[in-house]
């Protein structure tokens, strides 16, 4: 069987989307293997998830995101910017929709403005905790792992904030898992090391669970970052946050909103 897919990306994010607007493509038993498959960067199409349109009875469309590892994630920040665009795009919405996830309805505001889509997501509102997690590790790293002062935030997805002075020096590979697999997390957590740049701006690196690796954005986990800074009084209510993969702006005034960008990779159809 053939299936049309499309490649999207929101700062360097990137999913493959599959329209099941008319019709389920993907059988509901099998799209998590859909996503082991076609996530593998050397045997599939590559990505950090698979995005699933659908139709809505409550707003104007849903998405679920299935993850590398088969697992379903309750939300997904810079996927909800690149399902809009793609909805946009084939007319199942303009302007403004309602995009139904696991974590609740999603407001979502979206044009293009000089040939750039740019969408401003309202997220659920971030609810804290705040547990001390002794990250401890193995072999050759665990000399390097000590006890972080680690910020839980919840922003539709769990997450881990962890201040640093540079960003750029933290090995996330081996520091994120010990955090991400912490029992002080029932189902795990996405971990974000954050480090101000400035008085209204933060640069972060993100180990995202599902993916089991580090990715080059995460939207709720900028959006979990941002909170957090301006929780403990380090931001104000706008902040701009660097990913490796380019900036987003959270909006923390009258709701918890996220504005970035999203692109078409390419479309193309395999065969599964």
């Amino acid at each position: 069987m053939e299936i049309p897919f499309t490649k999207l990306q929101g700062n360097g994010n990137d999913f493959v989307l599959i329209d099941e607007y008319e019709k389920t493509i993907i059988p509901d038993d099998m799209k998590a293997r859909f996503a082991a498959t076609f996530c593998d960067r050397r045997f599939g199409i590559g990505a950090d998830g698979v995005l699933y349109l659908m139709k809505s009875a409550t707003g104007t469309l849903r998405m679920r995101i299935l993850q590398p590892d088969e697992s379903e994630a309750e939300m997904c920040g810079n996927g909800i910017r690149c399902l809009a665009k793609y909805a946009f795009d084939a007319g199942y919405a303009k302007g403004s929709c309602t995009i139904d996830t696991l974590a609740g309805p999603v407001g979502v505001d979206m044009a293009y403005r000089d040939e750039t889509f740019v969408a401003t997501i309202s997220m659920p509102t971030p609810k804290f905790s705040r547990p001390d997690i002794p990250a401890q590790g193995d072999g050759e790293y665990k000399e390097h792992i000590g006890v972080f002062d680690v910020y839980a935030a919840n922003t539709g997805v769990p997450h881990a904030v962890v201040m640093v002075d540079d960003v750029e020096s933290v090995n996330v590979e081996a520091l994120a898992p010990p955090i991400r697999h912490h029992d002080s997390f029932i189902n795990g957590v996405n971990v974000n090391f954050v480090q101000m740049t400035g008085e209204d701006s933060i640069r972060i690196r993100t180990f995202e669970r599902g993916v089991e690796g580090e990715t080059l954005s995460c939207g709720t986990g900028a959006t979990a970052a941002a909170a957090v800074t301006h929780h403990l009084g380090l931001m104000g209510e706008t902040v701009r946050v660097e990913t490796e993969g380019g900036p987003l702006v959270i909006y923390l005034q009258g709701g918890t909103k996220m504005e970035g960008s999203a692109e078409t990779v390419f479309s193309g159809k395999i065969s599964f």
